[in-house]
């Protein structure tokens, strides 16, 4: 089949390279973005008299025809076309004639495809705020429900100090915060227009970047033509930020995990994000959470590919990066579901507070209101004071008690200065609050953490 580059070659190109070859079956995900840039570059055409007004008609009208023909599955895709621009183009020629040939002119499929890939990541960028958006809403109301819930903190996966479940669900708001910054951000740095780069060093038809970047909802234009069409930085930042936000969701679905096993027993997954075993009547599989870490190593893959496609490249535009498209795509769209999956079962589960308070009987974790303690009302040394709290733990350990538990006689023998007001201290629920700290667990700096990130929110959703 000819080609419309074909001009300068003697033979067709080979089934097996046109197979090879084609990016049409993946990349017309993009057609959306391709009209567009199309109907904004004709506009600009037409307004610098390149193309006439009756020509300007006709292509609108053809990419109108050609939009709705995708729309209703009329369009045939062929990879003999090798990619969308061509095949939309073919098929717009087909419809209005040499107004559809002209359509080209002070272009190149090089700028062509970076506004096309650009503006969609731009757009999945935005979608992706907007799930982490309400993804973050669901957690705020879990976690303002549970300010007072004590849990105990751990450190090397070991009990550490008592903290409240708002808290330690406010800590991945906190990651979450920061994703939504990053793809912000992101945004900002890339909302530049590639279009009237053309192949590698700008055209020398009289064209107006800035009209069809205002069309296109650009910021402004790109700098350096040479840069601009074999830049996939764009992509790159999405890839990036979505692992990062990846790893964070992977971070929580362990937690939920290793929470919902009955050794824990922290929460309860609802049926609805649970599944069973095919042996095993009375398992309940947390296999949402899992799923959520397995799909963080795909994300992971998908930003690595891209990385080592890019390395070598010489400038400008390299086929190469015909291999940029296909990651990005499973990443948005498994970031997309991975949001709404972990809202829902966020939204779905139960909290089982009363398991995380008797967890917090274990492992001593008012051992350092022991030696803050003995520091602040005995004028104790710190360093005395931890070895002082040491003996009182080992003393505990030897009572098969809690150090919360302890009677104040076994404290008085350790050491004479300690007086009994030290039992308060030891009040796990006092230990949580008594970090009153900015940033830190008492029921107080949790709720001014979690109305801090409502604001977040609220000033977001406008």
């Amino acid at each position: 089949m000819k080609k419309m580059w074909s001009g300068r070659f003697l033979a067709s190109t080979s089934n097996l390279l046109d197979e090879f070859n084609a990016s049409i079956m993946y990349d017309r995900k993009l057609y959306i973005e391709d009209i567009e840039g199309s109907l904004a570059h004709a506009q600009m055409l037409t307004h610098q008299n390149i193309l006439t007004k009756e020509e300007l008609t006709q292509i609108t009208d053809g990419l109108a025809q050609v939009k709705a023909e995708i729309e209703s599955g009329e369009f045939v895709w062929s990879i003999h076309d090798e990619d969308l621009h061509m095949g939309i183009e073919k098929r717009l020629t087909a419809i209005v004639g040499d107004a559809g040939k002209k359509l080209h002119t002070a272009r190149s499929r090089n700028d062509q495809v970076a506004v096309d890939f650009r503006r969609w990541v731009l757009k999945r960028n935005l979608d992706i705020v907007d799930a982490l958006k309400l993804l973050m809403s669901e957690i705020l109301v879990v976690a303002n429900e549970h300010t007072e819930t004590l849990i105990p903190g751990m450190t090397h996966l070991q009990h550490a100090q008592p903290t409240n479940f708002g808290f330690h669900l406010g800590a991945y708001l906190a990651m979450f915060k920061r994703d939504i910054e990053r793809f912000e951000d992101s945004y900002k740095r890339c909302n530049v227009s590639p279009l009237g780069c053309a192949a590698l060093a700008g055209t020398p038809h009289k064209i107006d970047r800035d009209m069809t970047a205002k069309l296109l909802d650009f910021d402004s234009v790109s700098v350096n033509c040479l840069d601009t069409v074999s830049d996939r930085d764009f992509a790159l930042e999405i890839l990036f930020n979505i692992s990062t936000m990846m790893m964070h969701i992977s971070r929580l679905s362990e937690e939920l995990v290793m929470w919902s096993s009955y050794e824990f027993a922290f929460v309860e997954l609802s049926d609805e994000y649970s599944t069973g075993s095919s042996i095993m009547p009375q398992k309940k599989n947390p296999d949402v959470p899992e799923l959520l870490r397995g799909k963080t190593g795909r994300v992971y893959g998908s930003l690595m590919g891209l990385l080592t496609v890019m390395k070598g490249l010489p400038l400008a535009y390299n086929k190469d990066t015909q291999e940029d498209k296909e990651g990005v795509f499973d990443s948005v769209e498994t970031a997309l579901i991975s949001l709404e999956i972990l809202k829902e079962a966020i939204k779905t589960m139960e909290v089982k507070a009363h398991n995380m308070r008797s967890a917090c009987s274990v492992g001593h974790l008012a051992a350092t209101d022991l030696a803050d303690y003995l520091v602040e009302k005995c004028a104790i040394p710190f360093r005395e004071a931890h070895f002082i709290t040491g003996r009182a733990v080992a003393k505990a350990e030897e009572l098969s008690i809690d150090l919360s538990d302890i009677e104040f006689k076994y404290l008085k023998e350790i050491d004479a200065r300690i007086d009994e007001d030290v039992l308060e201290y030891l009040i796990l629920k006092n230990s949580m609050n008594a970090r009153t700290s900015a940033g830190g667990t008492s029921t107080i700096r949790t709720k001014e953490q979690l109305e801090f990130f409502k604001t977040f929110l609220k000033e977001n959703m406008k």
